[in-house]
């Protein structure tokens, strides 16, 4: 049975400085796979990613969430409402993870996240998140539960890690540390599509490490079907010829390169408006070219690089040919 080819998509990332969030670009990819590779992941990410959210608190002299604690400015539900925001990053892996962690503070005092004892291993994102106010002189005294899970879980199926203790209050849970996912589908030339992704998470997970893990997940979803019958055709990817495999950036133009002025001027004069234009000139042309000197090649150089590129043989040849001549005159 003929192997089935298909062209090796090429990997752009692009990440704030926190990591937290970022876009990702696939391309090419073959028509259709875009909308379908880019709507598995987004339902992955949103649903199916773990972390570590508070599972149930209990409030020294507070028996239900539907009350107030003297000498403390916010009710009980503000409290759980405020609980519910705090970020929790473990070290730990295993899914059975559970840990307590305690405040015993006395007032008057701000609580907020970071006045958890915390263990080795636990981290709080939002340190800075306000939980309550104590506003006289008590002692106010609190125990809340964390564990790992997945995607939300509501107070009433929480109860069950709270084993109907009194004063135990089961609240909501958002596990899932991805915040917001987009993704867009763009056709391209030559019937290819581009797939952008852009990935927002709460900090607990960078942006890179969610879309890695929920590709994982399809994978190994994708791997039992794979397996049902040993009669189908090997799929194999492969790399495009140059410089068909840069067909991402061919299709940029040059005012999105940030070239400098010489060098803008003398493309646009030869009548090069997109990255594919100046890979389609010959050696000849590209030596010919008005007022592109050494200098000039070399910023194209590091512009390839930046994006992760080569240049084509003719340009390569084109600045040695450049250094040479440049040798003679001197």
């Amino acid at each position: 049975m003929k192997n089935l080819k298909f062209i090796k998509p090429f990997f752009v990332e692009e990440l704030d400085e926190k990591l937290t969030s970022g876009k990702f670009i696939f391309y090419p990819l073959v028509k259709g796979h875009a909308t379908s590779i880019g709507n598995s992941l987004r339902r992955t990410l949103l649903s199916s990613l773990p972390g570590t959210a508070i599972v149930n608190v209990s409030i020294e002299g507070v028996e239900h969430e539907f009350t107030t604690i003297s000498g403390v400015y916010e009710d009980v539900m503000t409290i759980i409402l405020n609980l519910k925001k705090i970020i929790f990053k473990v070290d730990d892996e295993s899914n059975d993870f559970e840990e307590k962690l305690k405040i015993s503070l006395s007032g008057p005092q701000k609580i907020t996240a970071a006045s958890f004892g915390l263990p080795e291993g636990v981290k709080i994102i939002n340190p800075e998140a306000p939980i309550a106010t104590i506003s006289s002189d008590i002692n106010f005294n609190m125990t809340a539960t964390i564990k790992k899970g997945i995607g939300y879980v509501s107070a009433k199926d929480n109860k069950v890690h709270s084993e109907n203790q009194l004063g135990v209050i089961p609240i909501d849970s958002l596990f899932t540390p991805v915040v917001n996912v987009a993704y867009q589908v763009e056709k391209k030339i030559g019937n290819k599509e581009e797939l952008t992704m852009e990935i927002t998470t709460n900090g607990a997970l960078l942006a890179k490490e969610a879309l890695a893990t929920a590709a994982k997940i399809l994978v190994e979803h994708f791997n039992v079907v794979s397996e049902l019958s040993q009669q189908t055709p090997n799929v194999e990817f492969v790399s495009e010829r140059k410089p068909e495999a840069h067909n991402y950036f061919l299709d940029l133009e040059i005012e999105q390169l940030d070239l400098s002025v010489r060098l803008f001027n003398s493309l646009k004069r030869a009548g090069i408006n997109t990255v594919a234009d100046l890979v389609k000139l010959s050696e000849r042309e590209v030596v010919k070219l008005k007022s592109l000197g050494r200098k000039s090649f070399q910023e194209l150089k590091d512009k390839f690089v930046e994006y992760g590129l080569e240049f084509n043989d003719c340009l390569k040849e084109a600045l040695h040919n450049s250094d040479e001549e440049e040798k003679e005159t001197n």
